[in-house]
């Protein structure tokens, strides 16, 4: 059983929340603020994070980068009436995994949920599995049958950042940010390298390709789940 976190000040979205995630098997603990969702995880291993961002005394943002500062990996999915793209911008800058704006659709919430676990579950098992490929995050090799290749760390970090996030859309400057570091000073044109550099060194693999998306950034795209 996964256990999600809730982390609202209103109390009727609360409620809502409590009894839609409960009866599809979640262990739910809500938490009315920042401070109160930290209190949270200092006592209860939690999975996953739903996430308001207008909230008193610690907001979603604030709370969010406290806990990526800390090296926090848990998804976070912040659900927030916020619609603008600036809005959305700053929550991805402080690490939130994906963004939904209220009135949310049920179904849509649901299957995001599924999605963010299943992803964080990839992650800790530190393989990503595509067809006949293996990528091993802590020996950052890629490995096809009895071919091996062991990439340059920033390489391997992008590669598996983007397959294991397939058909999402991230901008250059997202991926600076997370696989470069905010303080680098290198541009976004180092992304535009090193997917280059990749896609030269994959273009005999079927199992996957990675696609630049005009004016946005680039994606990566799984044959297998074809």
């Amino acid at each position: 059983m996964f256990n999600l976190l809730i982390v609202d000040d209103d109390t009727s979205t609360r409620k809502w929340l409590l009894v839609l995630l409960a009866r599809e098997g979640y262990r739910v603990f809500p938490a009315c603020d920042g401070i109160e969702a930290m209190a949270v995880l200092d006592s209860q291993q939690i999975d996953l994070i739903v996430l308001d961002v207008m909230m008193p005394n610690m907001d979603g943002y604030s709370l969010t980068r406290e806990l990526r500062a800390a090296g926090m990996t848990i998804p976070i999915l912040m659900m927030t009436a916020r619609q603008l793209p600036i809005d959305k911008k700053t929550g991805f800058l402080a690490g939130t995994d994906d963004y939904m704006t209220k009135p949310v659709d049920t179904d849509e919430l649901l299957l995001r949920i599924k999605a963010l676990l299943r992803r964080s579950s990839i992650v800790n098992e530190r393989k990503l599995v595509i067809g006949d490929i293996v990528l091993d995050y802590d020996a950052l090799t890629v490995t096809r049958g009895a071919e091996r290749q062991t990439l340059p760390q920033k390489e391997f970090y992008l590669l598996f950042k983007l397959l294991s996030y397939p058909d999402r859309i991230f901008t250059r400057i997202q991926l600076m940010d997370e696989i470069w570091g905010m303080d680098s000073e290198s541009t976004d044109v180092t992304v535009n390298v090193h997917i280059n550099r990749l896609r030269k060194r994959f273009e005999n693999y079927p199992e996957f390709e990675l696609i630049a998306v005009r004016g946005l950034g680039y994606k990566a795209v799984r044959k297998d789940e074809k």
